[in-house]
């Protein structure tokens, strides 16, 4: 039986996931940081449910996440830009 594959974790220090895209049920614009990131820029709601679902609904993925804090943060704006509505 094949081994599974378990996603990614989440990079320590990172929060681009939670600085790129916009968050409308938080009124956050895209670019910047949510208010519920700490120092270190972890989630302070993270598995609490006032969390939004499109938050929880979003896991680390080797193309979302790259190599490094910079290409996440590339690839989520990017990613925002493409879906944004008039944009």
């Amino acid at each position: 039986m094949p081994e599974s594959i378990s996603p990614p974790a989440c990079r320590p220090g990172c929060g681009a996931c939670c600085i790129a895209p916009s968050i409308s049920s938080l009124a956050k614009p895209a670019g910047v940081p949510c208010r519920h990131l700490d120092a270190e820029w972890r989630c302070r709601i993270f598995g609490q449910p006032e969390r939004p679902a499109c938050c929880s609904g979003l896991q680390p993925a080797a193309d979302m996440c790259g190599e490094s804090r910079e290409q996440a943060l590339r690839w989520l704006s990017t990613l925002e830009a493409a879906t944004c509505p008039g944009g």
